[in-house]
Parts: C-alpha cells; structure tokens; sequence
C-alpha cells in the first residue's frame, strides 16, 4: 500500500513537471526555459527532472510525446470510421481533410490551457529551422503517411510530388490556426476572431480539399496548377 501511495504521488510529480514544462516551452521556447525554471512552475526540486527525465532535452522530448500518442490514437480512429462508413467510393477528400484536422482543432478549442499549449508548442517548432526537420517527423510523419494513403486512394491520379505539396499547404494552414496572432481580427476589423475555432471547423476541410483537388486533379498538359 505505501508503495503504490509512493509510485502515485511520484506519477502526479512527474506530471506536475510536464505541465509547468509545456507551458514554459510555449511561452519561451527550448532555450529560453532553464530546468530551474521548471522545477520552480511545479513547485518541485530542479534534482526530480535529471531523475523522471535525464534532462532538459529528455523532458522535452517527453512533453511531446505524451499528447502526441493521445492525438494520434484519435486521429486514426477518425481516420478509420470514415472509411469504414464510406460508401464503395471510398471518402471523400473533405472528409479525410476532417478527420486529421477535426481532432487537433477540436482539443485547440475545448482541451483547456494543457492543449492549447501543446498545440503552441507544435507551431512553434513546425516553424523554426532547428526543430521541424528533426522532431516533427519524429512524433507526426506516421499519422500524416496513412493519411496520405487515403488521400492517394481518394485522389487516385494525383502525382506524389502534388499530395506532398498539398500536405504542406494544409500544415501551414493548421499551425497558423494554432497560433492565433490576432491578424484576422485587425485584418477583418473584428468580423473574424482567430479564437474561433468553429468557423475554422466549418470552412477548413473544404477549403483545403479544394486545394488538393485543383492540384492533384489537374490536366497533365496543363504546366499551371
């Protein structure tokens, strides 16, 4: 019984110290946040992280890691029912547009501060030179492989090099979501709110599926997209 009390407040530490991490990583980015700093936010001793962690690097590793498996999971759960629900054409681009998009903006609106800093976080490094190449791929390139698998079946005369562009466009779009700087408010006087993550819900899964059907779709002769 102390053993298991022991092992639960040492679970409830550990998650203390991801917590305060991920917000401060957010905020401040990898190398503007020190291990004190962190252990400080979680009110616990900086001695815990090299112990739960191995270290700054190893914690934020882990601060990835923990929120990625839970958004993956969902993400080809949605994936799955909506092959599964398709008809014998399969789904369509909007729909598979839904289920990768659908999870992410969904926790960005309803997931509490935790999410919002995660998703922050994955802007921010999606953006920087240091860490999109090396960490992204890392936690995301699997999930974003199946489904381009699906977008392949759905868009079955699409060259590669056009999916990978179209995908790219679709991430741009959904990292400067996650962002929410405020330039569509000043931009639209107030019409629009970059905290509205429900009309970003409404209008992105067609907006983007139009894209990767203008590019992946178009004449072969055509040299323009």
């Amino acid at each position: 019984m102390a053993q298991a009390r022991q092992h639960k407040r040492g679970e409830h530490t550990k998650q203390r110290l991801l917590d305060a991490a991920e917000q401060l990583f957010a905020e401040k980015g990898f190398h503007g946040v020190t291990v004190r700093a962190i252990a400080g936010a979680a009110d616990s001793d900086p001695a815990l992280i090299a112990y739960y962690f191995g270290g700054k690097r190893e914690l934020f590793d882990e601060v990835l890691l923990r929120r990625a498996e839970i958004l993956n999971q969902i993400r080809i759960e949605e994936l799955e029912a909506c092959e599964k629900n398709a008809g014998p054409e399969g789904p369509s681009v909007e729909d598979i547009i839904h289920a990768f998009s659908h999870p992410l903006l969904d926790r960005t609106e309803f997931g509490g501060p935790g999410w919002k800093s995660y998703f922050a976080l994955v802007a921010q490094i999606t953006n920087s030179p240091e860490w999109g190449g090396a960490v992204m791929p890392k936690y995301f390139d699997p999930i974003v492989r199946r489904f381009l698998e699906s977008l392949r079946k759905a868009l079955p005369e699409s060259a590669d090099e056009d999916l990978f562009w179209s995908y790219h466009f679709l991430s741009g779009a959904l990292v400067l979501t996650f962002a929410q700087t405020g330039r569509i408010d000043h931009l639209s006087g107030g019409l629009c709110s970059a905290s509205d993550i429900e009309s970003v819900h409404k209008r992105l899964p067609q907006f983007i599926a139009a894209g990767f059907r203008r590019i992946c779709q178009k004449d072969k002769g055509d040299p323009t997209p």
